[in-house]
């Protein structure tokens, strides 16, 4: 026989099991909600001036009436009892003269299956070589066609190329755009930590008008990457290199009272608490510990 309590609208579980000479340990169990983002792509870098930019690190979320990259709904949250659980941060992909994917991102650990946004594809340049898919695609160059691919229900693909014009970098919440100043596809806006905050944008590629915008959402604006917004990297300027990826971040929340009421305690990355939620911000890579 196995009997379960629920808490607080199943923000946590208590398990037991009859043995029949008595009842086992219970296993404590709540519900974990996630915000994970991977680095950013890389921008491209050529003599044409129309590189493009780099796509924005994968976004996944599952916390509720908000969205995944992509256009995807929210996952569902993970459920979790005591145990370690890996949270790795992806670094944003280099820019200069090789110009590479994002890093991913993810949450592992006993009893889930784990958690992966994919890293940002590098943007396309003359010098630099093609662009790549990603979590969000890599903006095309000047005459190579059509914008890389992102990653279903993480991000959008990067903006074609056209004579003279390239593309900018997907982004969580759209593509970039092939304009003479291409613009970065903009990132996805969540509540998670208590304030709206857009992370996930897409770098500004190189046209001949001059430099487009980054992504809403920490996209490279002749620069890199905002550092934890998993944003894209800037194309290079007119004969020059572009501009690496920022790196991505991993945030978990949950109910303050779920694991108190069966007696746990949680720590790891920078706690803090918004409301009736505790929140943890891992900006690089760590642990969350569940005891």
């Amino acid at each position: 026989m196995v009997l379960r309590f629920d808490q607080r609208e199943r923000a946590s579980t208590i398990v037991g099991q009859w043995f029949g000479s008595g009842w086992s340990a219970p296993v404590y169990t709540f519900s974990l909600e996630y915000l994970v983002i991977a680095g950013g792509g890389g921008g491209g870098g050529g003599t044409d001036r129309t590189n493009g930019g780099g796509g924005a690190g994968g976004y996944r979320s599952s916390v509720s009436g908000e969205s995944s990259g992509g256009g995807a709904s929210a996952e569902t949250p993970l459920t979790v009892g005591a145990g370690t659980y890996t949270i790795t941060i992806g670094g944003g992909g280099a820019g200069s003269t090789s110009p590479s994917n994002g890093v991913d991102s993810s949450i592992a650990g006993p009893g889930i299956t784990t958690v992966t946004s994919i890293g940002g594809g590098r943007g396309g340049g003359g010098w630099t070589g093609a662009q790549q898919s990603g979590g969000s695609g890599g903006g095309a160059y000047h005459g190579s066609g059509g914008g890389a691919a992102g990653t279903t229900g993480q991000g959008y693909q990067g903006f074609n190329a056209s004579t003279f014009v390239s593309g900018g970098g997907g982004g969580g919440a759209g593509e970039g755009s092939n304009t003479y100043d291409p613009n970065g596809g903009d990132g996805v806006s969540s509540s998670i930590t208590g304030s709206a905050v857009t992370r996930a944008g897409g770098g500004a590629g190189k046209g001949e008008g001059g430099g487009g915008s980054g992504g809403a959402g920490g996209g490279g604006n002749g620069a890199a990457g905002t550092a934890n917004t998993g944003g894209g990297g800037s194309a290079g300027p007119d004969d020059g290199y572009g501009f690496a990826g920022g790196k991505g971040v991993v945030i978990v929340r949950y109910l303050t009272a779920a694991p108190g009421a069966v007696g746990l305690s949680v720590s790891g990355g920078t706690s803090s608490t918004s409301g009736s939620y505790t929140i943890h911000t891992f900006n690089d890579t760590g642990s969350l510990v569940i005891s």
